[in-house]
């Protein structure tokens, strides 16, 4: 059993393509340093919380300089952070920094594992990381990937102390250490051993460097010191060069980075274990003497090294098959499974091997026929045959096919896909888990970056008489006029998918408001019924309407009529459509940006119902976005008629269309003109408009010219989502007019109360609000206001960007009040006066 399991997990915990790339051949260069690594039987697992954490500049060196398998893992998907490149939040951001994470281990040569850690946002401790994480389940899945990776060392980033500056942070480094004593503890965890065996790192260092000791250099007495800034000749490239491309692919974040060139240093600091004093693998034999029976293959491989001819790589092949024969003699099933992996890859790369599956659509709902268009070819004077092809479980296509040097072999097939297969979500959504923990009951997905492909297809080949296996997943792919040749993965949807447009809608008074639902088929021939899902104090108008769609992606919407009950509320409004005896009631969202792969995920098809009073003066708004958010889709549902503006339409004439103008978040950090229209619209202030710009950052400003007065902006955060809320100028307009804010107001905020609050400001604002997270001092920048000539501006670092789009009433309210400010027509001025 324990073999068969151990089979089953390794599969889990080796490096493969993700599986809507192009299938991919090394170069000869390519190939060469893939034979030397070969040789080389050490593993290194970087440990940090978030992605973007990482030192990608050491984890190129290790993996291509020392040739050393390695790894990062990240505790959590980021899934609390911000966005730079659109308005995805929370679980669809997620995504996005799942796949930045592989796009970036795809360059620099590292793996990629996670645990089952939900990023909830800023935490200023390790204490309350630790019990919103629920530290048990988060510290078993880094003692499993111990376990399972095998790393020789362990590198973490961050300290386990105050000076990493977040509690993720911090509790990363915590758990990293503490799990390398549990991993080789058999009474820790031992519904592991069913699967996987105990194991005992070497050593555990901390990456440190003037972050946590100002005066490290390369001379500090027991700091390893490396070098990462040399050369590849085989890559044409330096260590930090690759970094650079590897960090850069953190687009939502802003971490574009430029490569460097010449020596540079990283420092590793002595946490735990043995201690090394020049070498982090000094004293562990990373030689195939570390391994039963392996002394014999190091001098093959060698051999296989000395004589490999970069202009005919193919003519190593039966040399490195001999040594795959004899690592499959090896005792040690780690290293056997390890090796025999990367050699398979190798060999399919020095005979040009291309084997590829194309679905004839990219997404299909179970119970569905899908055609295969089938492609293989050898591109080496080797011979190969191709003997079987499988698709998954379903269905076997023998053959006994030659392939010819350079002679394309091509076929086509079908499969039905099962009724019982699961739809396509990421793993870690599939069920609900809690703020600080994703629900994975599956062991055998914890740690795994991604869902294993829909369908394998497998190639059975003959190559010079060695039997080998190669499997490719199942893809869609197309052509774009512009892009070219273009990939995605084969996904499963369901049936029927619904959507209702809006995440919020406001009931403002007793009026109904009519909401449309669109429905969208994933088969043929769909019959059925819809409905609009709400408590019975509700009204719906129609209560149900019939819904036959006849083709696979044929669109339909209802509009339903629905009018809330007496006093305020706050409710959810579902979409359910029934087929038969089956129920369908999920919104199919894609997330399609350049650098990544397009993902889909599912989410409930529902939206939030608000009942409320709420008033407001001014109509019109004009919206300038920044990083990319949904607030102007809030602000169109309380009656306020928003228009985005392009950076290049701000002109002085084109802003005095609106009786309030708002930056989206972090349009200083990000809008490349600000500092040409932020003078514009500070005289648009002048003259009597209302101005309200939401959290920047202080760090890569594109202007100076934020204010019309003295403000600085620092890290001041306040984190906790239920922080008390103090009014420090209860008479002020904004807490008045034309909604008087209560403390009721300030309840269910979502994640935070705000971030990067102003700290010092000039005595012409007004602070508003103060707030702070427990134990620690008032914030009283998050809320400025400033009269400017005839008009208003206004400065927040409150995260409107959550909380309008989460429906909080309160928040609704307030903003309001915001946008009234100069808007009152008792007392509006005019701004061309």
């Amino acid at each position: 059993m324990l073999r068969r399991a151990f089979v089953l997990i390794f599969t889990l915990f080796t490096l493969s393509p993700s599986f809507s790339q192009k299938p991919h051949n090394d170069n000869a260069a390519e190939i060469l340093l893939k034979l030397k690594k070969l040789n080389f039987l050490g593993t290194v697992l970087y440990v940090a919380a978030h992605p973007d954490d990482e030192n990608t500049r050491l984890i190129a060196y290790m993996s291509k300089e020392k040739l050393a398998r390695t790894a990062y893992l990240s505790l959590t998907r980021g899934d609390g952070g911000q966005n730079l490149v659109g308005p995805e939040i929370r679980e669809g951001l997620g995504i996005i920094r799942t796949q930045e994470l592989l796009a970036a281990r795809r360059i620099d040569g590292g793996e990629q594992f996670f645990t089952r850690a939900n990023d909830f946002g800023y935490s200023k401790s390790t204490e309350e990381t630790q019990k919103t994480w629920n530290r048990e389940q988060i510290l078993e899945d880094v003692v499993w990937v111990y376990r399972n990776f095998k790393p020789d060392v362990i590198i973490t980033r961050f300290p386990p102390d105050e000076r990493a500056g977040h509690g993720h942070h911090t509790t990363s480094a915590i758990f990293a250490a503490e799990a390398f004593d549990m991993a080789a503890n058999k009474d820790h965890y031992p519904q592991h051993l069913e699967f996987t065996e105990t194991w005992q790192p070497k050593r555990l260092y901390m990456n440190t460097g003037p972050w946590w000791s100002p005066d490290i250099d390369e001379n500090t007495p027991g700091v390893i010191t490396v070098d990462i800034g040399g050369y590849n000749t085989l890559l044409g490239t330096s260590y930090s060069e690759l970094a650079a491309l590897s960090r850069s692919q953190h687009k939502s974040q802003g971490f574009g980075s430029t490569g460097s060139r010449g020596s540079r240093f990283e420092f590793l600091e002595h946490e735990k274990g043995a201690k090394a004093e020049k070498d982090i693998f000094e004293g562990i034999d990373t030689s195939w003497k570390r391994v039963e029976g392996g002394a014999k293959i190091e001098k093959m491989i060698s051999d296989i090294i000395k004589n490999y001819k970069p202009t005919q790589p193919a003519a190593s092949v039966e040399s490195l098959l001999r040594v795959r024969d004899e690592i499959t003699l090896l005792s040690n099933e780690h290293w056997k499974n390890v090796k025999i992996k990367e050699i398979d890859e190798i060999v399919k790369s020095m005979l040009g091997l291309y084997l590829e599956a194309k679905a004839d659509d990219y997404a299909v709902a179970p119970g569905s026929k899908v055609k295969i268009d089938v492609e293989a070819i050898n591109r080496s004077a080797i011979p190969v045959k191709l003997e079987r092809v499988s698709f998954d479980h379903l269905k076997d296509t023998l053959m006994a096919n030659n392939l010819a040097d350079n002679q394309l072999f091509e076929f086509e097939s079908s499969v039905t896909i099962p009724t019982d297969w699961k739809y396509s979500q990421p793993y870690w959504l599939r069920e609900k888990g809690t703020l600080g923990t994703y629900k994975v009951d599956n062991l055998a997905l914890r740690g795994k970056p991604e869902n294993p492909s829909t369908m394998d297809v497998t190639f059975a080949v003959d190559v010079a008489g060695h039997k080998l296996l190669y499997t490719s997943p199942l893809i869609y792919k197309w052509n774009d006029p512009v892009e070219g040749e273009q990939y995605r993965p084969f996904e499963i949807i369901p049936t029927v998918v619904a959507s209702i447009p809006e995440s919020v809608y406001i009931f403002n008074g007793e009026a109904s408001k009519n909401i449309t639902v669109i429905v969208k088929s994933g088969a043929d021939n769909v019959s059925g019924q819809l409905k609009l899902d709400l408590p019975k104090d509700w009204d719906v108008n129609p209560a149900t309407v019939a819904l036959t769609l006849a083709k696979k992606g044929d669109e339909i919407s209802f509009t339903f009529e629905v009018t809330p009950p007496k006093g305020e509320v706050v409710t959810e409004i579902r979409a359910v459509v029934t087929i038969g005896d089956k129920v369908f009631d999920q919104n199919l969202q894609t997330i399609e940006y350049d650098h990544i792969p397009t993902q889909i995920f599912l989410t409930k098809a529902s939206a939030k119902a608000v009942k409320m009073n709420i008033s407001k003066y001014g109509s019109t708004i004009g919206y300038i976005q920044g990083a990319g958010d949904a607030v102007p889709a809030s602000l169109r549902e309380i009656g306020y008629e928003v228009t985005e503006i392009a950076e290049n339409d701000i002109s002085p004439v084109s802003v005095e269309a609106y009786d309030a103008i708002i930056l989206g978040i972090r349009a200083l950090n990000t809008n490349e003109r600000s500092d040409y229209y932020m003078p514009i619209l500070l005289d648009y202030v002048e003259k009597g408009g209302t101005l309200i710009i939401q959290y920047n950052t202080s760090h890569r400003l594109k202007t100076e010219k934020i204010a019309p007065y003295e403000l600085k902006l620092s890290r001041d955060r306040v984190a906790e989502e239920d922080a008390p809320v103090e009014v420090l100028k209860p008479k002020h307009p904004v807490m008045n007019t034309p909604n008087e804010i209560t403390k009721s107001d300030f309840n269910n905020w979502v994640q935070e109360r705000g971030l990067y609050f102003p700290n010092e400001w000039s005595s012409e604002f007004e602070a508003i609000l103060s707030s702070h997270d427990e134990g620690e001092e008032a914030k009283e920048g998050g809320l400025l206001v400033a009269k400017y000539g005839k008009g208003y501006y206004v400065y927040s670092g409150y995260s409107w960007f959550r909380e309008l789009p989460a429906g909080v009433p309160g928040a609704y309210k307030l903003f309001a009040n915001l946008v009234s400010l100069g808007n009152n027509p008792s007392d509006k001025p005019s701004k061309t006066q």
